[in-house]
């Protein structure tokens, strides 16, 4: 995988909204920020151009100069704290930015290519979605304040209009960012559509935790049934929290493979014991309807009668 920093984005004014603060503003239960910062978290340096604030994992600060200054200022303050040769270039608004977006534009930038950017589904270059190579990008930078006193207030194309750079078409949401409430309220929304609010909601709560594991929501969901039909429903709930102490216990002071192996087994022995309660049930209601019980003896739990050797003849 290519090595790489990250610098992120999280100035300006936010106009458009007001003036909040745009990088705090919660989608999913998680700041912006955060969901940005969640995505680039193989990067070997994370630089966030922005006012400091509380984050999911630890980051340099800095400022452009002056404050609000746009963009390529931004750029131009992020870029020196970076050291490696590639880097990724990110605006801290983009709710639904995921690693298999950052390994693509990490992918793309061959050989020959001065860096790599996003084209939203109608085909508009998005430049804070992007890779670059770090000396082209510092080369650039420095020819545009040459030529203009400094970078505060230039436009971004400026900079794209001079680098050899790829484009990587993102999914409909990878480059979605967030500009107006209108956009806040659409990104809240998107994470509550039927086939992604699970994951959405897991990957919040393993954030909130800071648990760094690979959760098998099928396996869980599974046993939470099987407990629900095998004893009571009260039973999902407090079952699935004891399999994760049981799972924490088991692999204390081991990696997450470890770990997400441990939920595994202990969700197995679990949902095996909730089978075997719904099994239980299932024979002792046939067997009160046939007059017996499990095993086929008679009614009211009567002992057969047995001979004077006790063999069980008459």
């Amino acid at each position: 995988m290519t090595a790489y920093d990250v610098i992120v984005l999280a100035g300006g004014a936010a106009k458009r909204l007001g003036g909040a603060d745009k990088p705090g503003v919660r989608v999913g239960g998680r700041a912006l920020l955060d969901r940005v910062l969640a995505a680039c978290d193989g990067a070997a340096r994370t630089v966030v151009v922005g006012d400091r604030r509380p984050t999911a994992r630890p980051v340099l600060w800095t400022r452009e100069v002056p404050q609000g200054g746009g963009p390529l200022a931004a750029l131009g303050a992020g870029l020196r704290l970076t050291a490696a040769d590639h880097v990724l270039v990110l605006s801290a608004d983009l709710p639904f930015l995921g690693p298999g977006t950052v390994d693509a534009l990490l992918a793309a930038v061959q050989p020959g290519r001065e860096g790599a950017l996003c084209t939203d589904p109608d085909g508009r270059d998005q430049p804070l979605v992007a890779a670059y190579r770090a000396e082209p990008l510092r080369r650039e930078l420095a020819l545009i304040a040459t030529e203009h006193g400094n970078l505060a207030g230039l436009p971004l194309r400026l900079l794209t209009a001079e680098l050899d750079l790829a484009r990587v078409e993102a999914g409909p949401d990878a480059a979605f960012d967030c500009d107006t409430w209108d956009d806040i309220a659409a990104a809240r929304a998107r994470i509550r559509e039927h086939g992604a609010v699970l994951d959405e909601w897991i990957t919040s709560v393993k954030n909130e935790l800071g648990i760094d594991l690979d959760v098998d929501t099928g396996v869980l969901l599974d046993l939470a049934r099987d407990a629900a039909h095998g004893v009571a429903r009260p039973a999902a709930p407090l079952t699935t929290f004891l399999v994760g102490y049981a799972a924490a216990r088991a692999s204390a002071g081991a990696g997450p493979d470890e770990a997400a192996a441990a939920v595994a087994e202990a969700s197995r022995k679990a949902t095996a014991l909730a089978l075997r309660w719904e099994a239980e049930a299932a024979n002792s209601a046939d067997s009160a309807g046939q007059g017996g019980d499990a095993a086929g003896g008679p009614a009211g739990g009567a002992k057969p009668e047995t001979g004077r050797e006790g063999t069980g003849t008459p």
